[in-house]
């Protein structure tokens, strides 16, 4: 059995680590790179960093950043936010980060999936994945609908259906984020997340709502998925990277140890 993973999110805007509530009334909290090199340093297994407002603002990801954490860090990360075209994507992968996440690029063109795919390899593709609880309907069967621009608009796509079509184009790794849970530290979104694990064959990172080693014992065996995101139980010291670990593993599920 493959170990589960443990990620840490870091969500820049103008260099800055910042963090909110369901995507609103953000603070920030720091300098991005010193906080990935302490993260590595405790044990985190991967990164991820999202600039929350490159795609709203039409610009790109700060590459020099992610140069900057390619030199100080030394386990998988990923990018995404302002990825617009293949020689974006290039460009993150170049200056040292394993993965691409796409999220409104993909929606607005989904062969984006497929190209990054073919040029790079789908384990360097990862569908980042906002999803809003709006009720089951004809046009939504889940009851779960993608979003985008930081939540700001809805698309109009079964977040199952996104799933699946986003597979079989290419896609190596889903990062599930529920927008009704996000920063609420009450737990991560079960359903949706067993439920969509259960639809696809590729890895499912479960992202939003974490604030205790309970939520993510929890979304690792109920909601089946292969990874937990967290932010702000450690971004705010909650909670140490190896307490998190150890508490987990106590319950019974394979976590990558350091000590």
């Amino acid at each position: 059995m493959l170990s589960k993973r443990l990620i840490v999110c870091l969500d820049v805007r103008d260099r800055k680590t910042t963090k909110g509530v369901k995507f609103k009334e953000n603070i920030d909290l720091g300098d991005p790179v010193e906080m990935a090199e302490r993260y590595y340093r405790e044990g985190a297994d991967e990164l991820v960093f999202y600039d929350i407002t490159a795609s709203a603002e039409g610009r790109p990801i700060d590459i020099d950043m992610v140069r900057e954490v390619a030199r100080r860090i030394f386990i998988p990360f990923s990018v995404g936010g302002g990825v617009r075209h293949l020689d974006d994507m290039r460009r993150v992968l170049l200056a040292g980060a394993e993965k691409v996440s796409v999220n409104s690029l993909a929606v607005r063109n989904p062969e984006i999936i497929a190209h990054g795919a073919r040029a790079f390899g789908s384990q360097c593709m990862v569908l980042g994945m906002d999803v809003l609880r709006v009720g089951e309907s004809p046009a939504i069967p889940s009851g779960y609908e993608v979003v985008v621009k930081g939540g700001r608009e809805r698309t109009g796509l079964d977040a199952l259906e996104w799933a699946r079509r986003a597979e079989r184009l290419g896609a190596g790794e889903i990062c599930l984020n529920s927008i009704d849970a996000d920063g609420t530290k009450a737990g991560y979104e079960l359903t949706i997340t067993s439920r969509l694990s259960k639809a696809v064959g590729i890895p499912v990172i479960a992202s939003g709502g974490a604030g205790a080693p309970e939520h993510i014992y929890r979304v690792l065996t109920e909601g089946a998925a292969d990874a937990a995101l967290i932010a702000s139980m450690v971004h705010y010291g909650a909670y140490t990277i190896a307490q998190i670990k150890k508490e987990v593993a106590a319950r019974g599920v394979r976590m990558r140890l350091r000590w």
